[in-house]
């Protein structure tokens, strides 16, 4: 059965690694629990302390690849709370070692909703709640993710580390956002993994104001989200020659646009999220762009 690790007085520790002749480091908050990890752990940390008495429901949305999906359900397991889970329909079935079928081992309850439907769902799911029910919305993207990720700041600070320069990877830019707000004296570099700057600077400014020190990293290229390319792929090889394996959505476009844009020693925030891995990987063989 799971249980979540004793995250509560977990300090992630920092690695140096080597990268086209240049040298980074790696917070690994990817090592604090195996669902729970990374920019999840962060987010979820003012539920992670919420004592379980104060709710019996959980509710989210969003893709049945995410990362967030699956921590929430590994958290909810812990906790002994319902997770219902809402998505738009599917229309593939699930690799079994991906993150929707370990939601669902975990007790996730999965609920399909009519495209035409969906929208207008998410909209109304913070009206008429009990005191018992809490919303999260897609990705964590929610004010509460700011305690978690002042903590991360505070490590930072306190790790006497000399680099100035962090790189954290963006689906709706709260981990980034908080980072920048707690750190203003760092340069803080994402890049969208869904949609564009706009897009991305939306998502962010509808939690507060984007502060000057947030370097939002542009490509050239479009990307699709969670697609799979050759260079991101050649990108996840790489770094996984250089001792750390980093997921395949959200790392390998940051790693790319850090490489071409940027010169400094900057530590990389490590987001976890390694468990979709094995559902990407079965997209690449597909495509023919990896044999193992």
């Amino acid at each position: 059965m799971y249980r979540l690790n004793n995250t509560k007085n977990f300090l992630s520790s920092i690695e140096k690694i080597f990268l086209d002749g240049r040298s980074f480091y790696v917070k690994r908050d990817d090592l604090i629990d195996p669902y729970l990890s990374g920019n999840k752990y962060r987010k979820l940390y003012a539920l992670i302390n919420t004592p379980k008495e104060r709710f019996n429901k959980i509710i989210s949305y969003g893709g049945t690849q995410s990362n967030a999906m699956l921590a929430i359900a590994a958290l909810c397991k812990e906790k002994g709370w319902i997770f219902e889970y809402y998505t738009k329909p599917l229309h593939v079935k699930e690799n079994p070692n991906s993150n929707y079928a370990t939601a669902i081992k975990l007790g996730m309850i999965h609920k399909e909703l009519e495209l035409e439907l969906y929208k207008d769902f998410v909209a109304s799911l913070m009206l008429n709640l009990d005191e018992k029910t809490f919303v999260l919305h897609q990705g964590g993207a929610d004010k509460s993710a700011k305690e978690g990720i002042e903590e991360l700041a505070r490590e930072i600070r306190e790790s006497g580390l000399h680099v100035r320069s962090i790189a954290t990877p963006s689906g709706t830019g709260t981990t980034a956002l908080y980072l920048a707000l707690a750190l203003p004296e760092y340069k803080v570099y994402t890049t969208p993994a869904i949609g564009d700057k706009k897009y991305l600077l939306e998502q962010m400014s509808a939690l507060e104001k984007v502060p000057d020190n947030l370097i939002i990293l542009e490509s050239e290229k479009k990307y699709h989200f969670a697609k799979p390319y050759k260079e991101f792929i050649e990108i996840y090889e790489k770094l996984k020659k250089s001792g750390i394996e980093f997921d395949l959505v959200y790392a390998p476009k940051l790693w790319k646009m850090i490489l071409e844009q940027t010169d400094e020693e900057i530590l990389y925030i490590h987001s976890g999220g390694t468990t979709g891995n094995a559902s990407m990987l079965d997209r690449y063989r597909y495509k023919g762009l990896v044999s193992i």
